[in-house]
C-alpha cells in the first residue's frame, strides 16, 4: 500500500511539470481543431455546394412566385411559346403535345380541344381557358360558317366589290375584321377597282381567299387599266406597279434589254424572282408589242 502511494506523491517541482506538460497538450489540440476549420476541405467545398444550389432553388422560387402573379391576357392558344407554356403552369409534356399537334397542321379551335390536345388538369383548363382568343370565323355560329362554302354565284348575283360593307365581306370564308377593311381601304386608295384581279394587291389576302371573295363579289363596271409596253418601259415605270420594288423592277428591265424586247409577258416568269402571283398582279398593267 505504501509502494503504491508512494508513486502517487508528486513534489512541486514535478506537480509543476506535470501541469505545463498538461497545457501544451492542450494547446496542440487546440492549434490542430482550427487548423483543420481554417483549410478549405471536403466539408466547405460540399457547403458551397450546397449554397449554389439553395440560391437557384431561391431564383426558381421566386421567378414561379412572379408568374403566379403575372396578369394574363387575351391570347391565341395556337402560338404559345414554351415559356408562356411554363408561365400558364403547364409542364414541357403538356408544351410538346401542343407542339406536335400544331406541326402537324392542325390548328386549336376551341378551349375543349386544347384540353383534350394538351391534357392539362381541369384545375389549371378552367383558369386559363377564359383568356383564349380566336379569330373571329372560329367562333360564329356553325350556320354562318357553312354559308362560306356556298357555290359560286351568277354574274347577276354577286354583289358589286365596290360597293360591299364590312359586314358582308366578313360572311366570305378567311376574312376577318381586318381583312375586311384592307379590301375596303385599298378599293379607295386606287379610286376603286377596275378589274376582279386587282384584288390580290390587297396585303394579307391568298390566293384561296381572293378566290372565295370573287365567288360572292365582283367589280359591277370594270375599266380599262392603264397599260406600259413592256419592251418600252423604264425600270422607274415597273416600279410603280404593284408588288413591285425598284430591283425587282430592274430585273424585269434588264431580262427584256438582253432579249431586245419579248413577244409575250408569260416569257417573263422565268425571272426567278417574279412569283406566280406577281406576275398576275403586273400583267394587269403591262402589255408586250
Amino acid at each position: 500500500m505504501n509502494s503504491v502511494k508512494s508513486h502517487l506523491t508528486f513534489n512541486r517541482s514535478q506537480r509543476d511539470g506535470i501541469l505545463f506538460l498538461v497545457l501544451l497538450i492542450v494547446l496542440m489540440l487546440g492549434l490542430l481543431f482550427f487548423a483543420d476549420f481554417s483549410e478549405p476541405g471536403a466539408d466547405s467545398i460540399f457547403a458551397e455546394e450546397v449554397e449554389a444550389i439553395q440560391r437557384k432553388f431561391d431564383s426558381l422560387k421566386l421567378l414561379k412566385q412572379a408568374s403566379e402573379r403575372q396578369e394574363i391576357y387575351p391570347f391565341n392558344p395556337n402560338f404559345i411559346t414554351e415559356y408562356k407554356a411554363y408561365t400558364l403552369g403547364m409542364t414541357p409534356a403538356q408544351f410538346d403535345r401542343l407542339k406536335a399537334y400544331r406541326d402537324s397542321g392542325l390548328w386549336i379551335n376551341s378551349a375543349e380541344d386544347f384540353r383534350k390536345v394538351t391534357a392539362i388538369s381541369e384545375s389549371l383548363h378552367l383558369k386559363i381557358s377564359p383568356y383564349f382568343k380566336f379569330p373571329d370565323w372560329v367562333n360564329r355560329p356553325k350556320s354562318t360558317r357553312k354559308q362560306r362554302f356556298d357555290r359560286e354565284l351568277s354574274p347577276s348575283e354577286k354583289k358589286d366589290l365596290n360597293k360591299a360593307s364590312k359586314e358582308a365581306l366578313t360572311e366570305v370564308f378567311g376574312v376577318g375584321e381586318v381583312l375586311s377593311e384592307r379590301i375596303i381601304r385599298y378599293g379607295e386608295k386606287i379610286g376603286g377597282y377596275k378589274n376582279d384581279l386587282q384584288l390580290y394587291e390587297v396585303y394579307g389576302l391568298s390566293d384561296m381567299t381572293v378566290e372565295a371573295v370573287l365567288k360572292r363579289f365582283t367589280v359591277k363596271e370594270p375599266q380599262d387599266l392603264k397599260k406600259y409596253n413592256v419592251n418600252t418601259a423604264t425600270a422607274s415605270d415597273l416600279a410603280t406597279l404593284p408588288g413591285i420594288d425598284f430591283e425587282l423592277a430592274k430585273e424585269i428591265w434588264e431580262f427584256i434589254r438582253l432579249r431586245e424586247g419579248i413577244d409575250d409577258l408569260a416569257e417573263l416568269q422565268k425571272i426567278e424572282n417574279l412569283s406566280d402571283q406577281k406576275f398576275r398582279l403586273i400583267a394587269l398593267y403591262l402589255y408586250a408589242e
